[in-house]
């Protein structure tokens, strides 16, 4: 089985941690986005995995390379030279995605973190017979989104209406499909919207079929999302595998350190923090709601909450880092300085505090 991860541009809603690596790349809960998605497809034995993508490509198959061995997955690229949308890139890829075996293939959106079903929505493409699978997830607010309007005992797909004014349903798209080879007919190498123009054409046919994700989904593409969604994944990691996670007197709720971490005493971590390797927490340190990525450093009675620190930041003694404040990697914040959702460039050092919201060029 095969499966195409639209990786897509350039990652501008997560800057400046995508000034350093392309945006699959970045860490969440202490691996790169992407990889959460290939080891869920490998473990229902997908065999090669192509990224569809425009820019970086060799940035990226430099760093998946050690993967692919470790996890005995082919990784490919197809690079567009231009924005193809999100139905384009099938269509650029058809000659990896095909074969003579016939069997459908998953497209998955990379910036899309969840519990994948991808066994019961194999199971679910065998039994309904159509053409195309598509998971939905149930939201709060559909006027946001594009809606699909299903039918609730055999999941077929009636119709998508754009963020609608009046209710007619609160499933919306995941950006996790299952086609058959037959769906690469239907488009064109030229810029195409899956969503807009290949999946209403499918559904007038009566051939697609939708099925309702049972866990938590998160679309991780912007900071607030990103914290939102290490959330729900450390809380999915509670529920399912909780020996992954720390515990212990200094640890409030859902916390992920790495084993390679060290942390000090009389720090108190957590809820929904995740830690990477080769970083140093000192004692006295306060951590809740957010990441702290590779090779950081916070020094004593530092107190950092829903932020992200990027790999190999400082944060020092005193400070005190919070309301969405993104450092990029490499930065530098002084003793007892206050940033209050300041979004920092990478290789920068901020010596005064920041009380408004700003960028920090």
């Amino acid at each position: 089985m095969k499966a195409l991860i639209l990786v897509g541009g350039f990652g501008t809603r997560l800057r400046p941690l995508t000034l350093s690596v392309p945006k699959p790349l970045v860490d969440f809960a202490n691996k790169p986005m992407i990889l959460h998605q290939i080891e869920d497809l490998k473990a229902v034995g997908v065999t090669e995995v192509v990224l569809a993508i425009n820019y970086q490509q060799e940035v990226m198959l430099n760093f998946l390379k050690e993967f692919e061995k470790k996890l005995e997955i082919k990784i490919t690229c197809s690079q567009e030279t231009e924005p193809l949308g999100t139905a384009g890139p099938l269509a650029l890829a058809q000659d990896k995605l095909i074969d003579d075996s016939g069997e459908p293939f998953f497209v998955l959106n990379s910036d899309v973190i969840s519990e994948y079903p991808l066994k019961q929505m194999i199971e679910f493409h065998r039994g309904h017979g159509g053409e195309a699978s598509i998971i939905v997830t149930k939201v709060d607010e559909p006027s946001k989104y594009g809606v699909v309007v299903m039918e609730e005992t055999t999941g077929k797909v009636e119709k998508f209406v754009e963020k609608p004014k009046n209710f007619v349903g609160n499933k919306i798209n995941a950006g996790i499909y299952l086609l058959n080879p037959s769906v690469l007919d239907r488009i064109e190498l030229k810029p195409t919207s899956i969503e807009k123009e290949v999946f209403p054409e499918i559904a007038a046919e009566n051939k697609l079929f939708a099925m309702v994700l049972p866990g938590f989904w998160m679309d991780i593409g912007q900071p607030k999302d990103y914290i939102t969604g290490l959330r729900l994944y450390l809380d999915f990691l509670q529920k399912n595998s909780s020996s992954k996670l720390a515990t212990g007197s200094n640890i409030i709720g859902n916390v992920l350190v790495h084993e390679g971490a060290k942390i000090g005493d009389g720090c108190l971590i957590g809820p929904d923090v995740a830690i990477g390797p080769g970083c140093v927490i000192e004692p006295g340190v306060r951590l809740s709601r957010c990441t702290v990525m590779r090779g950081v450093r916070i020094k004593k009675h530092a107190c950092i909450s829903s932020s992200i620190i990027g790999w190999h930041s400082t944060v020092g003694r005193w400070a005190r880092v919070e309301n969405m404040t993104i450092l990029g990697e490499d930065v530098h914040v002084a003793d007892e300085v206050y940033s209050n959702g300041a979004v920092v460039l990478p290789h920068k050092e901020i010596k005064s505090s920041i009380v408004n919201p700003e960028i920090v060029m």
